[in-house]
């Protein structure tokens, strides 16, 4: 990375201070773009802890990645921003060739608009006249957006209408009919087709552009997901060929889908269909894999790799290895009140916990690498507000003052606990501080 990818941060001009996770203490105004020159180490104990890290050669190695993937299917992406909410991070993925990106609602929409990326898919519903009026205001004070908007149901559609009705100078906006399993969307064709006539009634306001899933949500049904999975994308399929026999040969129309986990059999479903159509192109919306982690998503590759789901120059590629966990979690040891616990300074306010508890990698002391930690060596078994409880044995040399470098699972719910996420380089020093925006 390079400061380029701190432009809008800097623009802005942000300030740090102790009042900052991870900041040190008696650290005041220190703008942003100066944050490399402070020679920060997480490993050594100065900065605040416990505080979460970016490592940056491995986020750049997941971007190069998952883009060449991209590329070489012949597909584009939009990455959920929702994941990290820094646009520092999302422009740095649009400028290495990503086709836009993709929010979850109206103030992530607001968020991405400002910092400059304007070609957006807001995936999910706004439901009814409060969210349809709160996007027509957001678009109308950014007119020159390229914005894609979920609608599931007739009523959506209608509130959508009946926004933008009230908004004359509006552009129409652009609506996918979203199908779903598990979570928001039409679960058939018959409601899709009801969806579809709504938006042909809106007089000109709404522009059919395509239609939506997130097969991802089909994922807690665990026994036979993936037969679930292919009737969901093959139904998708079929309603883009309805949606373009309805809007006629011209109109551009948008495929999208595919989260981190099973993004291979959206390719696999809707490519052939896309390619079909030299007027459609299939978007999908893959976050989380630019981060990856040592969880749910080190777990979901494995998968993938099981099915054979990726592939570069032809050759079937070992996702999990190739893709690299990129954030850390540092916290220090506080107590070592028995032979067999160590408590550290991280808990449940700290650290995700919804997939898995955050897992130990290396030790450290007096900013020295003291060992790596083997899998299963020592495990956090526990988390209260502030505090993980570390299960180790007796003769397990860990000392008050300690810091130990945490992986975690599930990246999307450990991120928004951060103002700010900290890139360190190859020796683990801070070189920028990219801001996150969760409200």
């Amino acid at each position: 990375m390079n400061v380029k990818t701190q432009a809008a941060a800097i623009s802005e001009g942000f300030l740090l201070d102790d009042r900052i996770r991870g900041v040190p203490p008696g650290t005041a105004n220190l703008p942003i773009a100066d944050v490399g020159e402070q020679n920060w180490r997480p490993a050594e104990g100065v900065m605040s802890l416990p505080v979460l890290t970016l490592d940056e050669a491995a986020f750049a190695n997941n971007r190069q990645l998952m883009l060449r993937y991209i590329s070489e299917q012949g597909v584009d992406i939009a990455p959920h921003a929702k994941t990290p909410m820094s646009p520092d991070l999302t422009a740095s993925l649009i400028e290495a060739g990503a086709w836009g990106a993709t929010v979850a609602d109206i103030r992530q929409a607001a968020v991405l608009l400002r910092a400059g990326v304007n070609r957006l898919i807001l995936a999910n519903e706004v439901g009814g006249r409060g969210g349809a009026s709160r996007l027509a205001a957001l678009l109308k004070a950014w007119p020159d957006s390229e914005l894609y908007a979920f609608v599931d149901s007739p009523a959506a559609a209608r509130a959508y209408a009946d926004a933008w009705r009230a908004e004359a100078g509006l552009t129409p906006l652009r609506v996918l009919i979203e199908l779903g399993a598990g979570r928001a969307g039409a679960r058939n064709m018959a409601q899709a087709k009801a969806i579809i006539e709504a938006v042909a009634q809106a007089g000109g306001r709404l522009s059919l552009s395509g239609v939506a899933v997130y097969e991802g949500s089909a994922a807690p049904a665990r026994d036979g997901v993936l037969p679930v999975i292919t009737d969901l994308l093959a139904l998708t399929g079929e309603l883009l060929r309805l949606v373009r026999a309805r809007v006629g040969p011209d109109q551009p129309l948008l495929a999208t889908a595919g989260g981190s986990v099973f993004f291979d059999k959206v390719v696999a479903a809707l490519k052939p269909i896309v390619s079909a159509d030299p007027r459609a192109r299939l978007v999908l919306r893959s976050g989380a894999i630019f981060f990856h982690d040592h969880g749910v998503y080190e777990r979901q590759l494995k998968a993938l790799d099981e099915r054979a789901g990726f592939r570069l120059g032809g050759e079937i590629v070992a996702a999990a290895h190739a893709f690299q966990p990129a954030l850390r979690l540092w916290a220090e040891v506080l107590s070592r009140p028995e032979s067999k616990l160590a408590v550290v300074g991280m808990g449940m306010r700290d650290v995700s916990f919804d997939q898995g508890f955050p897992r130990p990698l290396r030790l450290y002391r007096d900013g020295a690498l003291q060992r790596e930690i083997a899998l299963g060596r020592l495990a956090i078994d526990k988390l209260n507000d502030q505090h993980g409880f570390l299960a180790c044995l007796p003769e397990d040399d860990i000392q008050v003052g300690d810091v130990v470098e945490f992986g975690v699972s599930h990246p999307c719910t450990c991120i928004d606990r951060y103002r700010f996420i900290f890139g360190l380089d190859a020796n683990g020093r801070v070189r920028h501080a990219f801001p996150t925006f969760f409200g």
